[in-house]
């Protein structure tokens, strides 16, 4: 059953936040560059003004004026925005989130999809509204299941799929699992291996492994804390906010085209509502429980032989070469687009 949603956050949450908040205890720092991590004195400066200055119901009548829904698909409840075109006629398109991201990404990209397609923008299972993940088993291919249920359901027997981070790796699986319905893919990061065989290589295929190789080497530590122990992490990052608060924003500044600054991308309300999305909905651990279950997933990378469109940003975290991708979509569209990162929706 879909039912009607509305976000309405408990006044005791807000009143526990802001008592957390104040009694925030941050940790010595040597400098305030960002070479050990977020500095002190710019989170300070976040902590306070989501402290004393921030309103959450500002924010939250914002996101209400999306239309939202709650249903339940494999036993896990599925939270999504559906944000229908005048158009009738147009192409339904369902947009999925990463981490640490949140719908927050396409809170200003729908309304203008809307003049095209039927909006679709679920939260993931574990993340959001959707509320934590009960059972084991929630990788991406379970997901794209759901997914390709809840457009079912919705009434579309043809619709297309976009994503990034995670949303892209859902998506590629729609592509294997629901081909009769969906009709194309566009990705933002998708995803490719190594092929056994060399290729030939231009120089923005070079650049980008060069910074493939830079992203494991000084940035992906999270990663394998998220897929190795993320329980354990969770209580940490569920029991304060700053660190909460850290421990995105850090991410939002390093996998954006900001040059080294957050805020010429985001607005400090922008940074603060998505990561509020993780405080008053408890999911932050449930939401880094995908890094496990995709570690630990057996289901095998097939290729996507539906319609696949590419847009490259060139602060992308992962950029894969063109001819590996082409090894693993049916790449009928590439755009090299002209500045941008990892939040493509929300910076851009």
């Amino acid at each position: 059953m879909i039912e009607p949603f509305r976000i309405n956050v408990d006044d005791e949450v807000l009143s526990n936040l802001k008592a957390r908040l104040q009694q925030t205890r941050l940790p010595d720092a040597i400098d305030e560059s960002w070479d050990y991590g977020i500095p002190m004195s710019y989170l300070r400066e976040l902590v306070e003004y989501w402290r004393d200055e921030y309103d959450w119901r500002e924010q939250e009548a914002r996101l209400n004026e999306l239309p939202q829904f709650k249903t339940e698909i494999d036993g896990q409840q599925i939270h999504f925005v559906h944000a229908r075109s005048a158009n009738e006629a147009a192409l339904p398109l369902l947009i999925t989130h990463g981490w640490p991201g949140s719908i927050v990404e396409f809170q200003q990209v729908i309304p203008k999809l809307t003049e095209s397609f039927h909006v679709i923008a679920p939260s993931l299972p574990g993340y959001g509204f959707s509320g934590p993940t009960r059972d084991r088993g929630w990788d991406p291919s379970r997901i794209a299941r759901a997914f390709a249920q809840l457009m079912s359901d919705l009434g579309y027997g043809r619709y297309g799929a976009q994503g990034g981070d995670w949303g892209a790796q859902v998506a590629t699986r729609i592509g294997v699992v629901d081909p009769e319905h969906c009709v194309a893919l566009h990705l933002n990061m998708p995803i490719a291996v190594r092929p056994e065989e060399p290729v030939e290589l231009s120089d923005a295929d070079k650049a980008g492994l060069a910074a493939l190789a830079h992203f494991a080497r000084e940035e992906s530590a999270y990663a394998h804390e998220q897929s190795t122990k993320p329980q354990t992490l969770g209580v940490a990052l569920s029991d304060s906010p700053a660190g909460l608060l850290a421990w995105i924003v850090e991410k939002f500044r390093t996998w954006s085209d900001s040059n080294g600054d957050p805020e010429t991308v985001f607005t400090r309300d922008q940074l603060i509502t998505n990561v509020m999305l993780y405080w008053v909905t408890g999911t932050i651990a449930s939401s880094m429980r995908l890094y496990w279950e995709n570690r630990n997933s057996t289901e095998p990378a097939e290729y996507v032989a539906i319609a696949t469109g590419v847009a490259r940003y060139p602060r992308e975290i992962l950029r894969y070469p063109r001819p590996w991708v082409e090894r693993s979509y049916n790449v009928t569209h590439w755009t090299d687009m002209p500045r941008g990162g990892h939040f493509a929706a929300m910076e851009q």
